[in-house]
């Protein structure tokens, strides 16, 4: 089954970690990614722009009105994701639990994707 992990992370907390540690955890993502590639575990994944760059799109009246930053104000913002393939949610919540910035700038959401069927 593939499960979307939501990378949350506060952008404040991570500039003012000291060059070093922004380094080491940027370091430790590139060889978390490598780790879950060898595993067979990675489908996808990327870092986001931050959320400065944002626009969010949303309806009223009928119409559709564009706005800069987030859909929501929020302590934490969504920093990036892994698509992973995972045999159950314990798996995905372990492989969740490994991402870099847990605990230090965010935390993670583990969401199952809902297959397609073939109607869609």
């Amino acid at each position: 089954m593939n499960y979307l992990l939501l990378i949350y992370t506060e952008e404040k907390k991570f500039a003012a970690l000291p060059e070093a540690a922004q380094q080491k955890m940027m370091k430790d993502f590139r060889e978390f990614t490598e780790s879950i590639v060898k595993s067979g575990h990675y489908r996808a994944g990327d870092q986001l722009a931050p959320v400065s760059t944002a626009t969010t799109v949303r309806g009223k009246n009928g119409k559709a009105i564009m706005t800069d930053g987030p859909f929501v104000e929020a302590k934490e913002q969504l920093g990036g994701y892994y698509l992973v393939e995972a045999k159950d949610l314990d798996e995905a919540v372990a492989l969740a639990r490994r991402i870099p910035s847990v605990g230090v700038t965010g935390g993670v959401e583990v969401r199952p994707i809902v297959p397609r069927t073939k109607e869609a």
